[in-house]
Formats: structure tokens, C-alpha cells, sequence
């Protein structure tokens, strides 16, 4: 009961809605907003993207965070503790425009972020910046670092990867260098988390080892390499996969020093703990999910793995080893990966196996060449073999990320597929460390659930019926589903089709489809007992008497909407992507006075009409 209370307590405390200096309290028309900015976004193909907090709104003292979205016509971003005078709206987060696509609006309210911004560089005005924050420090160390690293010729993807490893920083990183370390599996090395962590942790405990000799010389050792630690995740912006590694890792280090034995699970449970009394939305941040369930996998599953092959001869047990520890990982997060990320790189093995026992080396070359770097001392060589060993790295893992036929993407799981899967995981893990009547029955009953939900979804997929109208920009796509089969209408040429993602992303929400599609649109699209009218640009509505329940909108077709209405009397209208933004706020005006709802698929998302 205290657990419960203590966490209820604390979601209520870190939910910036419940505090009354809170932006939201503010709202009104032709508001003056003070920013300071908090964090640098990664870029969007049109606007500059930072985390601001309101610090005013008319003179009133406020808190919050948002989204704020500089257009890009200034090669001069914005930094961290900059303070910005504008006159704006708060505007809402965008939903995603299609079904099952990735929830960004979701994504950011667990972080706290309600509204968005949006401003170009002549309408606002810098105001002298925040005296001190510690985010601001930590990104003028950053700033220093990279441009002592840049005289020293890294650049592109090389540059981009050591910001990563070293400076937790991804908004450089290329799509391509993405979807390569994904495909090949490594993507957790370019994220700072307890793998980093862990072998800094190992490092500093050498390096220091010497001063255990002096008096007091244990405590010295701990505080150095706890305030190491923490100067590390301070650097990399305190990150959540940063904090929650050096939290745990602060734990092991207490308790190597101190000579006790310390029981992972435990240091595991405490460090989850504290993190999410300090905040509780991170239970809900992928990295946290991905990362726990792994060392779980490992503490746990690893020894098991390992017990199967003793090898005799060292180097083949160290990857031994080092393999176990791979597979053991991956059995903790294979469900929850197929169920945010719809792939498997069945290579991963490869690319830790190369990876990571270099990534010791690649850290500890990494410290040493950015302090040389901002000593002005990195020798020429030096710079150019550690540039040299990163691009390598960066080979290798785009050569893996290339074996296509190893990779297994658009896998479709549901929620109920990755608790039935765990099931499995935890049972079979169980019964095969000891074998006895009651865990098999227990590995039996976890099969059969597996089992039954995979059958009742299927049977779900059999048996739903569903008319959707898609968001396309300047495009329009219509879908018509009878179980399994998907019968497609789009405006679309035919290479622009096949790679579309909006009708993938469908498919793997939805699961196994048959596909068929014409680059055609029909006039008029029977579904059920509905009947859709479909008017385009030639702006054709009146067919022997034919009354629609819906009429759908597209290519800006020159018609009388008030007319249209009068003689078809439609339940909805629906205005689709491929329409003139001044066309639907027209139209919009005209249905609002005909009392006839009228949906925006730019605006309310794709239309979808259910059996």
C-alpha cells in the first residue's frame, strides 16, 4: 500500500498540468511568451526543432515545457540557455495522420510537453541569455569539445559517431547510419547506456586501482570514480539511458568498495526505484524498457547459456562469453523489439561479437582524443588512426546492415503477442534450469496462451471490415478492407506506390494482408450499406438521383458546396490531402453553417469507418 501511494503521489507531483504556474493556466489572445531554450531537437526537413521551457507569458512568472519550431532560412541555431521574446499561439501537437504510426504527440506528452510553437528568425527577438544552468554548461563543453575536434579533421559520420558515444548526443547522425547500425543490430552502441557506462566504470577502477595503497585510500578511489561517473552523464546531458546507467553503476561501485557482495537484482531494483521516484514518466521511455529488460536477460539467463560449453582455451572462452551475453540480452528484448520496432537483425551476433571488445578501446581512445584535442596537444597520427578505427566500425556495420536476406522486418505484434511471448521467456527459462513437473505445466500453459492469442488475432484480422481514407500530401489513397483482403484506390505512380510508407505501416499494424491496388479512383465506392461519393477535380456530383452518406473531396474541385449539399444531403464530408488548404477552410465555413460535420484528414487524421 505505501508502494502504490508513494507512486501514485509521485505521478501526481511530476505532472506539470497540476501546477498552477503552468503555461496552460495562461492561455489568451495575443499573448507576449518569454523561452528559454532547454535542449537542441534533431532537425526536421523544414524547422530547427529545441525543447523550450515558458519561463513568461505577459509579464506572469510560468513553468512548462514545449515544443518550439524555428524555420529553417538562418544558418545562426540557437543554443542552450538563449532566451527568446516573442508574440505567438500555443498550438497543439500534430497525432499521427495515419493508422499506426508512431504516436510522436504521445510521445512527448510522457515527457511533459503539451503545445508547439512555430516562428521563423524575424519574428522574435534574442533577449540576453540565462546567467547559468548546469544543461547550459554541460552544452558549451560540448560546443568546445566539437570544434577542437573539427580542427583536428573529424568530420561527417566519424564526428557524428563520437558525439554519440562520447557525448550522448544523436542529432547529427545521418538517416542512413541509423538504418544501418538498426539493421545490423547495434544501434544500443551509438546510444549511451549501461554498456558505456559499464566500461568507463571498469576503466576508471583500473586507472585508480594504485591510490587503494595510500591511507583511506578505498573512499578517495570511490569518490573519484563516482564524481567521474557523474561528470560523464553531465557531459553526455543527463540523458535518461545515461542517468539510469550511472545510477546502477554508482551502486555497483558503493559496493565493490565497501567489500560486500552485492546482489544485482537488488542494485537492479534500487537504481529503478530512485529513478522513477525522480521521474516516473521514464517507466514509459523505450531505452529504460529496452535497457532493464536486457541486464535482467543477462544476470539471469547469461550463466545458463554459459553452463553449456566450457571452453578450455581463453580466447575462445572470452567470445564464448561474449556471445552469451548477446543471446541472453536479446531473449529479454526480442518481444518488446518486435512490438516498437517490427524487425529482427538476425546478424546482431555478428556485429557484438566485432563490436564490442573493441568499444573499450574506442571509449578510452575516444577520452584521450578530446582531451589532446582541447589541450591542443592530439598528435596528427593519433587523430587520423582513430578516425581511421571509427570509420571501420562504421564499414563493418553498414556491410552487416546489407545482408538483407538475415533481416526480418515488418513483423506485426501486438501488446497481448509480448505478454504471451514473456511468458514463454520466463516459463521455459525456468523449467529447462530445473526440470520438474510443475514448471512444465507452467511452460505448457504459457505455449497455450501464446498460442490462443495468436489464433484470436488472427481471427480478429478475418472477421474486420474497415474504409479508410488516408492522408496524403497532394495525394489522395483509399482503402477498402473485407478481412484479409485490402483493396486499394490511389493517385499514386507506380514506383512512389511500392515504396509508400504510410500503406506499410497499415500493414504491419494490421498483420498478414493480401494487397491489390489500382492507380485509378472510382466516383463511387460501395462499402456496407454506405455509400461514398467521391468528387474530383472535374467536379461531377449529380448521378441519377444517387444519395450518398459521405462525400469525399479531393483534387480541389471547383464546386458549390452549398449547392452540393441542398440536393445530396450527405451525413459527412470528408476533405482529403490532395485539396488547396484555402479550399478547406471554405469548405469547412460552409459545412459548419449547414450543420454538417465535415473532417480534415491534414488536420483530424485519416478517416477510418468501421463494420
Amino acid at each position: 500500500m505505501l508502494s502504490f501511494f508513494i507512486g501514485m503521489s509521485t505521478i501526481t507531483i511530476h505532472n506539470d498540468l497540476n501546477n498552477p504556474k503552468h503555461y496552460t493556466h495562461f492561455f489568451g489572445d495575443d499573448i507576449s511568451i518569454v523561452l528559454v531554450i532547454e535542449k537542441e531537437l534533431k532537425s526536421g526537413n523544414y524547422y530547427d526543432k529545441y525543447e523550450a521551457s515558458v519561463v513568461t507569458i505577459n509579464d506572469e512568472s510560468t513553468i512548462g515545457s514545449i515544443l518550439l519550431n524555428i524555420q529553417k532560412d538562418s544558418l545562426e541555431k540557437l543554443k542552450v540557455d538563449d532566451k527568446l521574446y516573442l508574440k505567438s499561439t500555443f498550438k497543439e501537437l500534430i497525432a499521427p495522420m495515419n493508422p499506426y504510426y508512431f504516436d510522436y504527440k504521445e510521445y512527448l506528452k510522457k515527457q511533459n510537453i503539451y503545445h508547439q510553437l512555430f516562428t521563423n528568425q524575424h519574428e522574435y527577438l534574442v533577449l540576453p541569455p540565462r546567467e547559468f544552468s548546469f544543461k547550459g554548461l554541460a552544452a558549451k563543453l560540448r560546443e568546445l569539445i566539437n570544434i577542437a575536434l573539427k580542427k583536428n579533421n573529424f568530420k561527417g559520420d566519424e564526428l557524428a559517431v563520437i558525439n554519440a558515444l562520447l557525448l550522448g548526443q544523436r542529432q547529427e547522425i545521418s538517416p542512413e547510419l541509423i538504418k544501418s547500425y538498426t539493421g545490423a543490430g547495434a544501434i544500443h552502441i551509438l546510444a549511451v547506456s549501461g554498456l558505456h557506462v559499464g566500461i568507463i566504470l571498469l576503466i576508471l577502477n583500473v586507472v585508480f586501482k594504485p591510490i587503494e595503497r595510500f591511507k583511506n585510500g578505498k573512499t578517495i578511489k570511490l569518490i573519484l570514480v563516482v564524481s567521474l561517473l557523474w561528470a560523464f552523464a553531465f557531459v553526455a546531458g543527463l540523458s535518461a539511458s545515461v542517468v539510469r546507467a550511472v545510477t546502477m553503476f554508482t551502486a555497483v561501485a558503493i559496493g565493490w568498495q565497501v567489500n560486500r557482495p552485492t546482489n544485482v537484482y537488488n542494485t537492479l531494483t534500487i537504481s529503478m526505484f530512485f529513478l522513477l521516484l525522480f521521474n516516473p514518466y521514464f517507466l514509459f521511455d523505450v531505452g529504460f524498457q529496452l535497457s532493464y529488460l536486457a541486464v535482467f536477460s543477462i544476470v539471469w539467463i547469461q550463466p545458463l547459456l554459459y553452463k553449456l560449453w566450457k571452453p578450455k582455451w581463453k580466447p575462445i572462452d572470452y567470445f564464448w562469453k561474449l556471445l552469451t551475453v548477446s543471446v541472453a540480452a536479446q531473449f529479454g528484448i526480442i518481444p518488446i523489439s518486435f512490438y516498437y520496432f517490427h524487425q529482427f537483425p538476425s546478424l546482431f551476433f555478428v556485429s557484438n561479437l566485432v563490436i564490442i571488445p573493441f568499444l573499450g578501446m574506442i571509449l578510452l581512445g575516444g577520452v584521450l582524443v578530446i582531451l589532446l584535442s582541447l589541450l591542443k596537444l592530439l598528435p596528427e597520427f593519433l587523430a587520423t588512426a582513430y578516425n581511421y578505427l571509427i570509420h571501420v566500425m562504421n564499414w563493418f556495420v553498414d556491410w552487416v546492415a546489407h545482408q538483407e536476406g538475415f533481416l526480418f522486418r515488418n513483423i506485426s505484434f501486438s501488446i497481448l503477442m509480448v505478454v504471451a511471448s514473456y511468458g514463454i521467456i520466463i516459463f521455459g527459462i525456468r523449467f529447462l534450469s530445473k526440470r520438474n513437473s510443475i514448471r512444465l505445466i507452467g511452460f505448457c500453459l504459457a505455449l497455450i496462451l501464446f498460442q490462443s492469442t495468436f489464433i484470436y488475432e488472427k481471427q480478429q484480422r478475418l472477421i474486420s471490415d474497415e474504409f479508410i481514407i488516408f492522408h496524403k500530401s497532394r495525394f489522395s489513397m483509399i482503402g477498402k478492407r473485407l478481412g484479409k483482403q485490402l483493396e486499394v484506390y490511389h493517385s499514386l505512380d507506380s514506383i512512389t506506390f511500392a515504396k509508400d510508407k504510410v500503406l506499410n505501416q497499415y500493414k504491419v499494424g494490421v498483420g498478414e494482408l493480401n494487397i491489390t491496388s489500382q492507380n485509378t479512383i472510382p466516383n463511387i465506392i460501395q462499402f456496407k450499406e454506405k455509400r461514398i461519393l467521391i468528387v474530383d477535380s472535374l467536379g461531377v456530383y449529380q448521378l441519377n438521383n444517387y444519395k450518398p452518406a459521405i462525400v469525399l473531396l479531393q483534387q480541389s474541385p471547383k464546386i458549390n458546396l452549398v449547392r452540393l449539399l441542398d440536393s445530396l444531403n450527405p451525413k459527412m464530408v470528408i476533405a482529403d490531402g490532395s485539396n488547396y488548404k484555402s479550399y478547406i477552410k471554405r469548405w469547412e465555413k460552409t459545412c459548419e453553417q449547414k450543420n454538417t460535420p465535415f473532417h480534415y484528414t491534414g488536420q483530424k487524421g485519416a478517416y477510418v469507418l468501421k463494420d
